[in-house]
Parts: structure tokens; C-alpha cells; sequence
């Protein structure tokens, strides 16, 4: 079998099921994939939404109005630490007792909700015919990170993944971008829903009242983010005020159901609202471009021709070879890479398919190591598991040091070596599979297993180990932790 096949299923794919034959033509495999894709299949279609999310929040925010006795407005997000509410009179907090009482039990039903996502991704990933897809799925979305580690987040950040990554995954990246920005985990994680330009209606009013308890205000960190990470990149050439001119031109994009809004503003609870009364009028210069302001227009506009932009084609580029050739992306690849996002307009599948065609791409295995994620689905697949209730996988991931959209920070998960291969994290995989053989092990035996899921790579040495092991279980875990399957 061609390392070929070892690449297409390992660096491309998500690791090879031991009930699925291996592809014939690994190429034509990937390419084949674009059309077979699910955006949400089965295994996503009972999952919670934001609509869902948001319902549940506004439950919250009722429960704590009949704390204060039923006829005060609720505190919205005022709270939820560490968002701040939005303009208006702030109503006074219910008894403690009953506030925390309320909270946790919101806390309860997002934690719930949290892991019903993941399982939901899990499965997915783990059953799926079109795992480059998948795999595609998962490098945007950690490129465009949002953490659970917010309450107003923890329901949300796998919806983003679903919402608004799956069905924009083969279009062009201005759309994939604009759907990101304007979905309600982006939106509440970097504090966007509730900007307020000082120039604006609100703005204004608030000004007015310079004692006010509750501040308002613009909020920069989410222009920051997207000049930074998600298009142009750092040492790109954007200065601090091209940061604040796309914060202003970003004004009034939030969130409906879970920001106090002005009355006559109307949105679906979870879906994008525009709020023209927090809108900053007048237009914004951002790298060195004018543009007129057209209310929720402008900074649409404004994203699309950062999407274009030639910082922005060599950044999502890097990141593309990074992820899936090396960790020292290849200078001439990278290269081509950005070439096709600009002469296509930053389409997505020409910029895949110039990836699938890339010698450097097929010229040596095993270049990459597997994150705790990678390894966790290869593993599932290769055992042939479609889910994993059993193993308690979701508790597992975090164990392993990479809980399923909790990076911490805006920047997500590494995608070098360096960040995964610590010896004491080695160990956790080692417990792992142990606990994985102890289920499907007595019923497998990993001599047989091995150049199945492992075609092309298995060596001599992995196979005289296992052949060793005292007992199928421990054969099958000496597998899961073999130098070859802990890399792609």
C-alpha cells in the first residue's frame, strides 16, 4: 500500500475506520468528498441551536424578574460576568440566594446543552464518509476560536461551529467570515453585542449622564481580533486606529435575545440583530479605504475587502499548510496557496483542491502529530466505534489537555508538535487507550487491526511489539500509542 494512501486518510482525513476499505484513488478520494458532505447530518440534527440557547437564557432572565418581584426588567447580561448590560436604568440585583439559585441552574442546563454539542461533534466526526470535510470543519473553527469558558458562551461556541462554518465550508471566505462575525458566540464572546459607538443615539445619551452607573461605550476587541487572527495577521501592516475605525464601522452588530434592546428593534432570540440607535454614523477610513456609511452595510464591506486582501490570502495560507503538511509551512506552497485566494476571490475549494494537488503535500508521512483531538477520533474510527458514551469522551478530551472548544484564548489550539508531545501528555494517551482496548479490545485483535487502519506506515517494530502483548486489550492499546498512528 502507497504512503499516498497512509496521507490521504491520516493528514487529510480523520484516520482510517476499520470497517470502511481504503480508498483505491487517494486523490480522487478527497476531491470526491466536496460534493458528499453533509453540512448537518444526523448526528447534528437534534443538537441544541442559538435560537435554543437564547431561549434558554431569556427563561433565566424571567426567573430573575420573579425574583424581584415580578415587575422589574431583568438584568439581561449585567448578570453574566464578565459582560457588562447595556444602556437603561439598572434594576436592582434579586436576593442573593435566589440570584445564584437562578444562575446555576442556567449554568446546569448550558453545561448540559455544552455537552450535547460535543457529543453531537464527536459522532459526527467519528461516523462521517467525508472526513477532510470534517477535518476542514474543525481547522476553521479553530481558527475562528470562540471559548465555552464564558457563560453567555457555553452553549454557543459549538453552535457557531454548526451554524455558521459547516454550510459555508465550500463557498468563499469573505461568506465563511461574514457568517463568523456575525453569529451570536463571536458576537458575545469578544464583546461586540454590546459596542456603542460615542457618536451614536445611545452614545450620546449616555454621555449625557456622566455619573451613570453602567458605562457605555466602544469596544475594540473583536475589530482587533479579526484584523489579527482572523484575517490580516500579526505584523501585517494594520495600525492601532485601523483596529478603532473597524470597531466603529462594526457599531450596532448584536445579538437578539440577549442584550437589552431599543424598542422598535426586532430579531429572532439568537440571530444577528443591527442596533441603529448604537450605530456610530459617518464613514471610516480602514487601511486607507473610505467607506460611506449605509448602517449594517458598512461594515459588511468592510470585511469583505479584508477578506481579499493579500496579508489576509498569505495568512489563512500559512495556516492552511501548517495545519496540513508541517509545522514549518513549505515558503513555495504557502505561496501558491495565497496566489489562488486572490486570483479566485478567496474561494474555498479552489484553494483545497490546489492544496490536494500539491507535491509537497505527498512527499513524506508522518510529518504532523496528532493534537488530542486527532488522536482521540483516529482512535474511535480505528476500533470502528460510531459513538462513544462508554469511554466518556468528552471528559477524556479534557483530560488530554484539549477540551472541545475551550481553547482559552481567541487565538485557539496549537497546531505544532511542540505544544502536544510532553511526555506526561503521551502518558494521558496511554490511559486513554487503555480505557478504549477495555472496551472493544476482547474483540479485536490488533495484529490484524494494524495494516488495516494504518496502511503504508505500519512498521516491523509496531508489529512485533503487539505481537507480544499479553493479552488482545493490551495488544490493541500498544496500537492506539504507536509511534506511527500518534502522527498523520
Amino acid at each position: 500500500m502507497s504512503t499516498d494512501t497512509a496521507i490521504a486518510i491520516n493528514r487529510f482525513g480523520l484516520g482510517q475506520r476499520r470497517d470502511e476499505a481504503v480508498p483505491a484513488d487517494p486523490k480522487r478520494w478527497l476531491v470526491d468528498q466536496f460534493a458528499a458532505f453533509e453540512p448537518r447530518p444526523a448526528f447534528l440534527a437534534s443538537v441544541p441551536t442559538s435560537a435554543a440557547m437564547a431561549a434558554q437564557f431569556h427563561d433565566y432572565t424571567l426567573r430573575i424578574r420573579d425574583a424581584l418581584g415580578g415587575d422589574k426588567a431583568p438584568p439581561a447580561l449585567a448578570a453574566v460576568p464578565p459582560m457588562t448590560a447595556g444602556p437603561g436604568a439598572a434594576a436592582p440585583p434579586p436576593p442573593k440566594s435566589a440570584q445564584m439559585e437562578v444562575r446555576q441552574e442556567l449554568r446546569r442546563g448550558y453545561r448540559d446543552s455544552y455537552v450535547s454539542l460535543v457529543s453531537g461533534r464527536i459522532a459526527a466526526a467519528v461516523a462521517s464518509p467525508t472526513p477532510f470535510p470534517e477535518r476542514l470543519t474543525h481547522f476553521w473553527a479553530n481558527h475562528f476560536a470562540v471559548s465555552a469558558d464564558k457563560l453567555a458562551t457555553i452553549g454557543l461556541a459549538g453552535t457557531l461551529e454548526f451554524e455558521a462554518i459547516r454550510p459555508h465550508l465550500f463557498g468563499s471566505f469573505a461568506d465563511l467570515l461574514l457568517a463568523v462575525e456575525r453569529h451570536p458566540a463571536m458576537l458575545l464572546y469578544l464583546d461586540q453585542a454590546q459596542s456603542i459607538g460615542p457618536a451614536s443615539m445611545i452614545g450620546q445619551r449616555a454621555a449625557g449622564r456622566p455619573n451613570a452607573k453602567r458605562k457605555v461605550g466602544l469596544n475594540e476587541n473583536l475589530a482587533r481580533e479579526i484584523m489579527e487572527l482572523h484575517t490580516l495577521g500579526v505584523g501585517s501592516g494594520y495600525t492601532q486606529a485601523d483596529v478603532q475605525e473597524l470597531a466603529r464601522g462594526l457599531t450596532g452588530w448584536s445579538v437578539g435575545g440577549f442584550v437589552r434592546r431599543p424598542i422598535g428593534i426586532e430579531a429572532p432570540d439568537g440571530a444577528f440583530v443591527f442596533q441603529t440607535g448604537w450605530h456610530e454614523p459617518g464613514a471610516r477610513t480602514l487601511l486607507g479605504v473610505r467607506y460611506a456609511d449605509n448602517g449594517v452595510g458598512r461594515g459588511e464591506a468592510m470585511l469583505r475587502a479584508l477578506a481579499v486582501h493579500p496579508a489576509t490570502a498569505h495568512h489563512v495560507a500559512t495556516k492552511l499548510a501548517r495545519h496540513f503538511v508541517a509545522d514549518t509551512p513549505p515558503p513555495a506552497l504557502v505561496e501558491r496557496l495565497a496566489a489562488v485566494h486572490l486570483t479566485t476571490g478567496g474561494n474555498l475549494t479552489a484553494m483545497y483542491r490546489a492544496l490536494i494537488d500539491a507535491p509537497e503535500a505527498w512527499t513524506t508521512p508522518l510529518t504532523k502529530f496528532k493534537t488530542p483531538w486527532d488522536w482521540t477520533i483516529s482512535s474511535l474510527r480505528g476500533v470502528g466505534m460510531r459513538s462513544a458514551p462508554d469511554i466518556k469522551t468528552v471528559g477524556a478530551l479534557t483530560a488530554l489537555g484539549q477540551p472541545v472548544w475551550r481553547p482559552g484564548s481567541p487565538a485557539g489550539w496549537d497546531d505544532i508538535a511542540a505544544s502536544w508531545a510532553a511526555p506526561d501528555a503521551l502518558l494521558r494517551r496511554v490511559e486513554v487507550a487503555q480505557r478504549i482496548a477495555a472496551v472493544v479490545g476482547d474483540r479485536l485483535d490488533a495484529r490484524t487491526l494494524g495494516p488495516q487502519i494504518m496502511p503504508g506506515v505500519w512498521s516491523a517494530s509496531t508489529a512485533a511489539a503487539v505481537a507480544k502483548a499479553d493479552s488482545p486489550a493490551q495488544g490493541l492499546a500498544m496500537l492506539l500509542v504507536a509511534p506511527e498512528f500518534l502522527r498523520r
